[in-house]
């Protein structure tokens, strides 16, 4: 006996195109979900947000080689040992504000840092010698920063390249991840 397709019957033929044209809008519906999402992102990461990877241990033991560090960009008030990132020969580095413009820098052979008179070290393991391209006390110039980095022995700061422009930094550190294990 030959098989015979059975012809859809008008309401069958409304309710699968109806069915069809749903999905359809379903689709154009998430894909525009997605544009939008991907545009605040690229928005939120080039102009609110930075995420960089690090790259030495200039910060160690704070921030280890490999971590990654989100730093907020909009952030126009630094402070005195806020981390930031901030570029110096076109590559990103790390470092805390040890002075902002007008303060005097004062280190000696003994490995003593200080800020207007004031002795510094904190949480900070390292001496901080002097290093022989500058003459101290040192004044920091207007609209810069005087940045060191936390592996004091180690690191290349300000100590080497002087002061950084507020121009150049390119935000504050907000949040560290550890890329150990991942």
């Amino acid at each position: 006996m030959p098989k015979t397709t059975k012809t859809p019957t008008v309401p069958e033929v409304i309710r699968r195109r109806r069915g069809n044209l749903v999905i359809a809008q379903g689709y154009r519906s998430l894909a525009l979900r997605c544009i939008v999402l991907a545009a605040v992102l690229l928005i939120l990461f080039t102009q609110v947000f930075l995420l960089t990877q690090v790259s030495g241990n200039d910060m160690f033991p704070a921030i280890k080689d490999g971590d990654l560090v989100l730093a907020y960009r909009l952030e126009k008030a630094l402070s005195k040992n806020d981390v930031v990132v901030y570029t110096h020969d076109g590559q990103y580095r790390i470092g805390r504000i040890i002075g902002r413009e007008g303060d005097v820098i004062m280190m000696d052979e003994t490995g003593n840092l200080l800020v207007n008179g004031t002795a510094q070290g904190g949480e900070i393991l390292y001496p901080t010698y002097a290093k022989e391209n500058f003459t101290y006390p040192y004044v920091v110039p207007e609209k810069s920063y005087f940045l060191l980095g936390d592996y004091r022995t180690q690191t290349e700061d300000s100590r080497d390249f002087g002061s950084v422009s507020a121009a150049d930094v390119e935000g504050k550190v907000i949040t560290i991840l550890r890329r150990r294990g991942i």
